[in-house]
Formats: structure tokens, C-alpha cells, sequence
């Protein structure tokens, strides 16, 4: 350890201090084992103004005063004012790099913390089910009856509230002058006072006791009592939802922080509930399940998830949802609630981790740039070194200047990516489809994380090349002979600029991967035709004015056909039941979707029907049409076999024959494979118009269809949404995640870029002398552009062998997810060599070739 202090430290200062250290060293040898002592020793050293521990010396203050710290930063801050070219590539790559990990830990932060502010979020937890027939089915919600009998009969349950959550709703506001129509996609959700004794969102104005006592009583955040009233006070105002139930306002909530997975901000008495949907919410209402009517229960203390779970188990036993189905009921965490993608999370973990290691790397592939730019531009410096060791300065004086330069090139950078970071918020909210704010960025963690960051890039960046210049031996120095091996080496510079390509082939490989499973998802055939349809909602109305309305739509030009449904072929959304094949035949454990059409519904969407007819008119259930994998799943081989046979369904209340067998088509994302579906006639359920239009058309079309619906349905909400739309809604995350890997990876390659840029001009500027040499003895362009090209182009395949591997096994594992995905193809591999190559030699192109044309006379003449 004495060594170890000789070494680092000036010897003088050693002599001074050398008595107290052993005394330190003794002492601790004789309380503690002798690999105890070394460690605490270690510490004691590196600790020297610790009180009582040793005595500040006079060379011990000499090293640390204030007079030397200045000195440090004042002949920093001159040598980078220097080679402004060297801080500019420096700052840059430094600031940019640090710039995407602010805004990443703001991406990480909100969602790691989503709903942790709440009082007790650790005896917080959401009742789940899982559903088994034939395959597993895993549902938020719970059957409508069960929150009241737990209230009722269970003591594991401190606050036990029941919701049900309405998404995208529509309300109105008869106040106003004329109707204003407000279509919440995050729609209201109906609680019950519980609700407010779990969660911690406090009240404005107004009672929580309201929601019990006032029937169609509603509770709005500030930001919603604004957009729908102004500035006025909401309290007694009303607003009507979906255009039936008339809602006045009781209370006013905060405004909810952004980490929250309860975004509504419309909070309607669920009394108002049993007017709303009143066959879900009755009490006696056990033969299905919404994933929307969902139970929140805060945990008496004392009492496990395990505990509760144990006596949920009775409760399936007792109240089955249908005969073939075997229901499980479970305790979901609240900390699990944003990120289990099994019961619709908002946001994964996997993507949260990929965000935080692409961080890293372009921390890493930023550090690389500084320490081989640093090492390059060392030899510069090797007289500097020599003749301030032979002033009397020692290597550990040497070292903390080197890293103080770092310093003021890290914080700079810092400085500079605070700034940027606050400037982008609003972009990154809008290209992730997030709420993030500047509050993130306001507290003593996050200041604590920019301190982290700064002594980490610092020590990272720094401690390499200031180790390597502050050891130049001094007469070596001076005469000029420091070689590249005494700073590095071209072998440790290869290796890092290695290290930097693969990590931009991984990037590039990942972003090319995505990109082509994205299209392949959106573009590729779904067994429909998505094009240039249109879907259009609406509200309850008679069949024969929705009969009459669709006749209108379809003598307007450019509208080739119109179907009444209950939605598009790929939607996300359907009846899911159980069916049985054979006249009163008892319900197989095959869960097959539903979906209410009419007889135009094949036509406007493209369906290709395999054997028998279509559909003909009807009300109500009569003729069915099926799918391939229905068959499949039935043991039916021939689709002939299945023309005339009878399918019941819904518990006997739904039969059918079957009439026709379509071609399987996509009925919800590549993520999941195709399901037995069936189609059938029944008006109730029209909800949708699919207006099929002319390719081409324009907007003249839309522009008369929403004509014709004013002039019909002056009161209704005129909405519309295109098909193909909705389709790219089931990538939004892989969207996400695709601009957020484009934009980083953009990034990343532009540090490399700098990187390389500037390293290279520093190694055309040594090899100026031997260019010449060359160029007299007869060399041509082409000899020294292959000096360089070999030289990275070597580099380049290294760096292609060691990311191949790992690129190809992150993006194997991130395909997974998909039930419909792409192949891993030698040509996706030629494109990020190739992308690899390009990039270099746009970036080392221009030093390069300047290189190669110089004129010998004057290269020499000035050598």
C-alpha cells in the first residue's frame, strides 16, 4: 500500500505522512483480520481528510488547494480552446449521446413509477381471471356479481371497489351554444366511493359521498371541468353521456400526474352503471365476463395475495361462467398492472430494457470516440508531458490535469444535453405516444443520476488516455521518439473502433429487422381488402332506418358498396362463446368468435367464400357462414361435409346452419394466430357501417356521406375512421419502438461518424511524411486510398463477425411476439455490412482523399 501511495502521490509527501499511515494500518490489523485491514486501509488512503484518521500535511495541502484545482481547469480549459475541432467532435458525440440517456431515463422513470404515489401501493391489487376450454383466456375483468359477495363474505379485503370502464364514449354538452360533441377515447369509468380510499387522487372540490348518494352524480379533473365549461364553476352543471344518461357534476378532481395508468379524468357514480349496460351490471349476471368490469382490493395488513387467492377458489367452484369453461380467479399486483401484456399493460419491459442498453451504448460508442481521438492526439502532447515532469510535475499531477480537461468536456456536454432534453419533451411525447413533462427532471434522484453521469463518463472517458500520457517517460519524450505503441497502440485503437462498428451493426441490423416485419404485418395480405374502406359508428336506431341510410350511401358516387356489421374483419373485438356442432348438441370447449354481419359484408370486404353460398337477408340468427380453422378445429377435412350441419351457440340460444366456408383471414394483429370464427345475421348488433370506396375517389365521397348523415341524423355524432388506420393501431408499440430504434441509431451512427472523422484526420496528419514518400517513389491515389481502405475495411469485417451473432439472436427472441413474422435472411445481413461500409466511407472519405492529392514537394519540404 506504501508503493501503491509512492506511486500516485509525490514522494515528499509519502516521507511526511508515511508514520501516520502505518500507525492507521496497525491499528486497524489488530481490530480486524488482516484482509479487512488491507481493504479499510485502502479506503483510510483514499480518504485522507477523513477526521481523525490521519493529519492534513503541508504537501498534502499543496496538492489540494485551491490555487492547484484552478491551475488544473485554467490550462484545460486553454488546450481544448486550442483544438477546437478536437472539442467540437468531443462536445457533440458527448452531448448528443447524453441527451438520449435524459430523455430515456424520463421514458424509464414514468413507467417504472407508474401509480406508485398512492398511499399503500404494495397492498394494492387488481382481481384477474383466467379462462381454460380448450385453450387459455386470461381477462382484467371479473363476472359482475363476485366484487359484492368478497364484500360480503371476505375479511382479506381492507377497501374492496368495483368499476367498469367505458372507453370511447361520447358527450355532450347542451349548455353551449348549439351541441358540442366531445368523443373521449379514454373514455369514464363508473367507481364506486372504495375506488377514492385506494387510490390517492385528491378532490378540489365537492364529496367522494356524492357518488353514493347523487344518483348520475360525475367527478371531472380540472383539465376536463375546463375543456367542457371554461373557466366558470362546473359544480350543478350536467353533461350527457352517449346521448342517454344526463350527468351533473359533484366534484372537482387534481389534475392526475402523468404516471398513471387511470387517465380518464371522468368518474361517473356506478349506480349510473345500471342504466347505462344494465344486463352486465345485474347482480344474478354469472355467464360472462368484461375485461372492463374490473375489482380493485386494498389488502387488509397481515393478510397475503396467497391468502386472498385460497379463498377466491370457492367462488369458482360455486358460480361457473358455462359448463365446459373452468374459471381460476387471482391477485394482479398493482405494480404488475402497467407492464403484463397477458391482461393488456400499456407498456412492456422488454422495451423499457432494450431503451436503457441502447442508452448505454451510446454512452459507450461516445467514450470510445473521446478515448481514441485523445490517444490519437496524445503524441501532440508528449513534449508537453516531458518538459512538465522535468519541472518537477509527477505522474499523479499529470493524471487529474488529463482528467480535469475531461471534466470540463463532460460537463459542458452535460450542460448542453439539459437544455436539449428539455427542448425535445413535446417531440418525444408525440413520437411515443407518452405524457412526460420537465417535472421529471426536478428532484434530488435526477440530480443524483447527472451526478453519477458526470464522474462516470469522466473516470470512463478520461482515466485511459490520461493514464497513458501522464506515464510518457520525460526523455523520450523530448527527443520525439513516443511511438503509437507507448500511446495505445493502433492494436487498442482497432479494438475500440471495432467495438464501435458492432455496436452500430447491431443497431442497424435491429432497425432493418423491425422495419421489414412492420411491413410485412401492415402490407402483406390479410385475406381482405383493407384499402379505401371507411368505418362509420352508429347509435342505436331501427334496422329500417339503417336499411334506408345505407340505400342513401350508396347512390353517392364513389361509394361502391356498404355493409351493415358489427365490425371490420380485423378489429380486436368480437363475441367470444362456446358452440356445439349438431342440433341440440351440448357446447364443445372450442371458443370461437362471432361476428353480426349482413349479406354485403363479403362483398364490400373481399372475403373469398371456399363452398356453398352467401348469406341471405335476415333480422335475426338463421344462416351461418364459417371459416377454415373452424373446420380444422372441428375435425372437419372437406368443407363440403360442413354445408347444411347446425351449430349451436351462447348456451343453446343461438343455432344456425351452416351455409357457406370462407377463407381464414388475419382477425386481429400478426401477434396471435388466426381464429375459428363464424358470421352470421342479427340487427341488433349492427353497430358500424363499412362503406367500401372507389380507389381513387378522393375526399369528395366522404365529404357527401357526412352530408347525408347530418341531414338524417342531426344530433349524432358524425365519425368515421379508415380500416388500414385502425390496422396500424395493433403495431403501435412496435411503431414506437421502431422510431425510437431509428432515431437512436441515427444518433449512434453520427457519434461514430464524428469519431471516425476526427480520427482519422489525426492519422492522415502522421502519416503525412510517409504519403509523400510514397507519391515520389511512384505510388498513385489508388496505393494510398488502400493504405486507409484496408486498414478499416478489415476493421469493418471484424466488427460484422462478432455483431452477425448477436444481432441475429436479440431480433430471433424479439420476433417471437409474432405468430406471422419474417425470416432472418442472408440479405438482411448484406444490407448492415453494406450500411456499415457506406457510413465509413462517407465519414473518412474527404480527409482520405485530401490526403491522397497532396503535394509531396510540400509535405516533405515542411518534414
Amino acid at each position: 500500500m506504501i508503493q501503491f501511495f509512492r506511486w500516485f502521490c509525490h514522494a515528499d509527501m509519502v516521507d511526511y505522512i508515511e508514520g501516520d499511515l502505518r500507525e492507521v494500518y496497525d491499528r486497524r490489523l489488530k481490530t480486524s483480520g488482516k484482509r479487512k485491514a488491507d481493504w479499510g486501509f485502502f479506503i483510510d488512503v483514499l480518504l485522507l481528510f477523513r477526521p481523525g484518521i490521519i493529519s492534513p500535511r503541508k504537501p498534502f495541502q499543496n496538492l489540494t488547494n485551491y490555487a492547484m484545482l484552478k491551475n488544473y481547469f485554467k490550462i484545460g480549459w486553454r488546450n481544448l480552446s486550442r483544438n477546437k475541432e478536437y472539442s467540437l467532435i468531443n462536445v457533440t458525440g458527448l452531448a448528443m449521446s447524453i441527451t438520449c440517456c435524459l430523455l430515456i431515463y424520463a421514458l424509464v422513470k414514468i413507467n417504472f413509477s407508474t401509480d406508485n404515489f398512492h398511499d399503500s401501493p404494495d397492498r394494492i391489487y387488481r382481481i384477474v381471471t383466467e379462462m381454460k376450454s380448450n385453450s387459455s383466456y386470461h381477462t382484467s375483468g371479473v363476472p359482475t356479481p363476485l366484487p359484492g359477495l368478497i364484500r360480503e363474505n371476505e375479511s382479506f379485503g381492507e377497501e374492496i371497489a368495483q368499476i367498469y370502464l367505458a372507453n370511447n364514449v361520447l358527450i355532450t354538452n347542451r349548455e353551449s351554444d348549439g351541441l358540442q360533441f366531445y368523443r373521449e377515447e379514454e373514455g369514464v369509468v363508473f367507481v364506486q366511493p372504495e375506488f377514492f380510499s385506494i387510490f390517492n387522487f385528491p378532490l378540489i372540490s365537492g364529496s367522494y359521498k356524492s357518488l353514493e348518494e347523487t344518483p348520475n352524480s360525475v367527478f371531472l379533473t380540472k383539465e376536463k371541468a375546463q375543456k367542457y365549461f371554461g373557466e366558470g364553476d362546473p359544480i350543478g352543471r350536467s353533461l350527457l353521456l352517449d346521448k342517454e344518461i344526463e350527468l351533473t357534476v359533484a366534484g372537482i378532481l387534481q389534475d392526475f400526474p402523468p404516471n398513471t395508468d387511470f387517465q380518464s379524468g371522468i368518474y361517473v357514480s356506478y349506480q349510473s352503471f345500471k342504466s347505462y349496460m344494465p344486463w352486465l351490471a345485474s347482480e344474478n349476471f354469472w355467464s360472462g365476463i368484461s375485461g372492463n368490469m374490473q375489482c380493485f382490493v386494498l389488502l387488509n395488513k397481515g393478510f397475503s395475495s396467497q391468502d386472498a387467492e385460497k379463498s377466491l377458489a370457492s367462488y369458482a367452484d360455486k358460480y361457473p361462467i358455462s359448463q365446459d369453461t373452468k374459471s381460476t380467479y387471482s391477485l394482479q399486483p398493482l405494480s404488475d398492472i402497467h407492464f403484463n401484456p397477458v391482461y393488456s399493460g400499456s407498456a412492456s419491459k422488454s422495451s423499457l430494457w432494450v431503451l436503457i442498453a441502447i442508452g448505454f451504448f451510446l454512452l459507450f460508442t461516445a467514450c470510445l470516440n473521446f478515448v481514441n481521438l485523445a490517444t490519437a492526439r496524445a503524441l501532440r502532447r508528449s513534449k508537453e508531458v516531458g518538459l512538465r515532469k522535468v519541472m518537477g510535475g509527477v505522474r499523479s499531477q499529470l493524471f487529474w490535469q488529463f482528467i480535469a480537461e475531461t471534466g470540463i468536456i463532460v460537463t459542458l456536454s452535460i450542460f448542453l444535453s439539459l437544455i436539449l432534453s428539455y427542448s425535445l419533451i413535446p417531440f418525444v411525447n408525440q413520437w411515443f405516444g407518452c405524457n412526460l413533462d420537465v417535472t421529471v427532471y426536478y428532484n434530488v434522484e435526477f440530480f443524483g443520476f447527472l451526478g453519477l453521469l458526470d464522474l462516470g463518463i469522466t473516470l470512463l472517458a478520461g482515466f485511459y488516455p490520461a493514464f497513458i500520457m501522464g506515464g510518457f517517460s520525460p526523455i523520450q519524450a523530448l527527443k520525439g521518439k513516443s511511438s503509437h505503441l507507448k500511446v495505445g497502440g493502433f492494436n487498442i485503437r482497432r479494438s475500440l473502433i471495432i467495438a464501435q462498428f458492432v455496436i452500430s451493426q447491431v443497431l442497424v441490423l435491429a432497425l432493418v429487422v423491425m422495419m421489414n416485419q412492420l411491413k410485412y404485418a401492415t402490407q402483406s395480405d390479410l385475406g381482405f381488402d383493407k384499402e379505401a374502406v371507411v368505418m362509420v359508428t352508429i347509435e342505436n336506431d331501427s334496422l329500417n332506418f339503417k336499411q334506408a341510410l345505407k340505400n342513401e350511401f350508396l347512390r353517392i358516387p364513389g361509394v361502391v358498396n356498404v355493409s351493415l356489421c358489427e365490425s371490420a374483419p380485423v378489429s380486436g373485438s368480437g363475441w367470444r362463446t362456446n358452440i356445439g356442432l349438431g342440433q341440440g348438441a351440448e357446447e364443445s370447449d372450442l371458443l370461437t368468435i362471432i361476428k353480426m354481419t349482413d349479406e354485403n359484408y363479403l362483398e364490400t370486404f373481399g372475403l373469398e367464400l371456399l363452398e356453398g353460398r352467401n348469406l341471405n337477408p335476415s333480422d335475426t340468427v338463421k344462416e351461418l357462414l364459417v371459416n377454415e380453422t373452424l373446420l380444422k378445429n372441428l375435425g372437419i377435412a372437406d368443407p363440403q361435409e360442413a354445408m347444411g350441419r347446425i351449430v349451436t351457440a351462447n348456451g343453446g340460444n343461438m343455432e344456425g346452419e351452416i351455409v357457406g366456408v370462407f377463407k381464414d383471414f388475419h382477425d386481429n394483429s400478426f401477434h396471435t394466430e388466426i381464429s375459428p370464427m363464424l358470421l352470421t345475421t342479427d340487427a341488433r348488433s349492427y353497430g358500424s357501417f363499412a362503406i367500401k370506396l372507389n380507389v381513387g375517389a378522393g375526399v369528395e365521397p366522404l365529404r357527401e356521406i357526412e352530408e347525408v348523415w347530418k341531414d338524417n341524423l342531426p344530433e349524432q355524432y358524425f365519425e368515421y375512421s379508415f380500416l388500414d388506420d385502425s390496422i396500424a393501431r395493433f403495431y403501435e408499440s412496435e411503431t414506437r419502438m421502431l422510431k425510437g430504434i431509428q432515431i437512436f441509431s441515427f444518433i449512434a451512427i453520427l457519434i461514430g461518424c464524428l469519431g471516425l472523422y476526427g480520427l482519422v484526420s489525426f492519422m492522415v496528419a502522421q502519416k503525412t511524411k510517409e504519403i509523400g514518400i510514397r507519391k515520389v517513389l511512384g505510388g498513385g491515389v489508388s496505393n494510398i486510398l488502400w493504405i486507409f481502405g484496408k486498414e478499416f475495411g478489415r476493421l469493418i469485417l471484424l466488427a460484422f463477425l462478432v455483431a452477425s451473432p448477436i444481432g441475429w439472436f436479440l431480433m430471433k427472441n424479439w420476433l417471437q411476439d409474432f405468430k406471422f413474422q419474417v425470416d432472418l435472411d442472408w440479405w438482411l445481413f448484406i444490407v448492415t455490412l453494406a450500411t456499415s461500409a457506406a457510413i465509413t466511407v462517407i465519414s473518412i472519405g474527404y480527409h482520405v482523399i485530401k490526403a491522397a492529392f497532396l503535394n509531396p514537394a510540400n509535405t516533405l519540404q515542411t518534414e
